[in-house]
């Protein structure tokens, strides 16, 4: 195969993890003899700075042309106090606008090797294997009325959570899709004994199961999906959610994984004529300025993102496994930065970059 992919490296250590997980794309296609064109643009905090806006038009064209668009992470601590149409993450939220992406995967694995790395006990964590369905265009990010007004103790703060049936059914279709690629159980997490747009959601997600017969529903609160998330995430397969909640609950993800450095996502939009999913694919931590520039990010988050890339935008799910068994094999070797507490001297990021490339 031949294929283009965008690659938006961003702020602190995006730029670093995104360049190890563009050096693991190189060698998988090389091994299998796929040829990748990649051209690089500017988003978050850097396209401020270079070009005034968050999301230049330049990475709009560019995105939509790509077969792919990788992305590494986005904001900086000198925006924290700027508007917000000139904060770095809305450039992220225009980018997931412009590529029409509406449902945002996140796998939670635990590997072997990294469960000494987790707060929890290692018998409640071994064999999670779950993926995380965030709807991604609607919900309270989005709703309006919004906004800040009044003054004194009148001063309020407004927003809307807000979604049509087919926000919630389409979402959901590629939840139990997942689902029936996997162990065939979906569950959905709202809050339908207080918000009506839960109550929605819940009747959607049981019509829709109409279509899935093969796949088991079951439905959970998402105050006790927090909880069971900690004492028994073995229970779930895929889950799937609205916005603000897959928010909240996919960061959990990182005590079962040992590390946010160990989370790859995709944000997944229709099908394109050649029949690729559109998608945008990050890992899920964020630019970490603290330790930008010093080489000690932990790659395998983006390097995760490129093994979610070649699967659901190519369709090339051997080379996916590729990739994420090299990535284990790094892990058993204990090949890792210092966010994995090794036994031995941690890796830079590079190392652990090259370690991977090796493994394939």
């Amino acid at each position: 195969m031949q294929f283009n992919v965008l690659t938006l490296p961003g702020d602190g250590i995006g730029i670093e993890v995104t360049r190890e997980a563009v050096r693991v794309l190189e060698a998988v296609c090389r091994k299998f003899q796929h040829t990748v064109i990649l051209k690089e643009a500017l988003l978050g905090g850097i396209a401020i700075h270079k070009t005034g806006t968050p999301f230049p038009d330049e990475t709009a064209k560019l995105a939509v042309e790509a077969d792919a668009t990788l992305m590494g992470a986005v904001g900086l601590p000198e925006f924290d106090n700027a508007p917000p149409e000139k904060r770095p993450e809305k450039g992220l939220l225009g980018i997931r606008k412009t590529l029409g992406v509406y449902a945002n995967l996140r796998p939670v694995r635990t590997y072997r090797a990294l469960m000494d790395s987790s707060p929890l006990k290692n018998h409640l964590i071994e064999g999670t294997d779950l993926i995380i369905v965030r709807e991604l265009n609607g919900g309270i990010y989005y709703g309006t009325p919004r906004g800040i007004e009044g003054s004194g103790d009148e001063e309020r703060g407004t927003n809307t959570m807000t979604y049509t049936r087919a926000e919630i059914a389409r979402v959901c279709r590629m939840a139990f899709n997942l689902a029936r690629q996997r162990r065939k159980k979906l569950t959905s997490v709202d809050k339908s004994n207080v918000l009506e747009t839960s109550q929605l959601w819940r009747k959607v997600v049981v019509e829709v199961a109409a279509e899935f017969p093969d796949v088991t529903l079951d439905h959970l609160l998402v105050d006790n999906c927090a909880m069971q998330l900690v004492l028994n995430p073995k229970r779930f397969d895929v889950l799937v959610m609205e916005n603000m909640f897959g928010d909240i609950l996919s960061d959990e993800g990182a005590v079962l994984a040992g590390s946010i450095g160990m989370l790859p996502s995709a944000s997944i939009g229709d099908r394109k004529p050649n029949g690729a999913w559109v998608g945008l694919y990050e890992p899920v931590h964020g630019s970490a300025p603290d330790i930008a520039g010093q080489n000690k990010a932990n790659p395998l988050g983006a390097i995760g993102s490129v093994a979610a890339m070649l699967e659901y935008s190519f369709g090339l799910t051997t080379e996916a496994a590729a990739v994420n068994n090299a990535v284990e094999a790094v892990l058993n070797a204990g090949k890792v930065t210092a966010d994995l507490k090794p036994a031995g001297t941690p890796l830079t990021t590079e190392q652990v970059g090259q370690a991977v490339c090796e493994a394939l």
